[in-house]
């Protein structure tokens, strides 16, 4: 099968505490848990959450490897941008706070002005943005 736009994209990022990265992405913004696994505590083997909209052709993976951890690395720039196609939920920011997440200023005005940025437990940024998107 050809790359198109209809091609799965996953998102892999290192994580700290698979457990406080899972309380603010599922919990939190509300992603399901669409695989888990358990590694062990040699070199090599990590834990793994995957975490989307089971409708979504996208997910996130989140590693931490017990053995050799690798400190997440993230910048003011390292974005992940969900459009809401309308006003950012207050209720939705609040439950993001209460799971961990953290509200910020972006370096960026027009994330300021068109939406909320908040921090994961790692330091990745979200993006809610009150605007809609297509790529048509």
């Amino acid at each position: 099968m050809p790359v198109n736009g209809r091609s799965h994209i996953r998102v892999a990022r290192p994580s700290r505490d698979l457990a406080a990265a899972e309380r603010f992405w599922a919990q939190g913004l509300g992603l399901s848990v669409v695989w888990r696994a358990e590694g062990g505590s040699e070199p090599g083997e990590h834990d793994l959450l995957m975490l989307g909209w089971p409708d979504a052709d996208w997910h996130l993976e989140l590693v931490h490897e017990p053995a050799r951890p690798v400190e997440p690395r993230p910048t003011e720039e390292d974005l992940l941008v969900v459009y809401v196609d309308g006003p950012v939920p207050d209720e939705l920011v609040a439950r993001l706070e209460e799971h961990g997440g953290k509200r910020v200023p972006s370096p960026n005005p027009y994330w300021n002005q068109w939406g909320v940025t908040i921090e994961d437990p790692d330091g990745y940024r979200l993006v809610l943005c009150e605007r809609g998107w297509s790529n048509v």
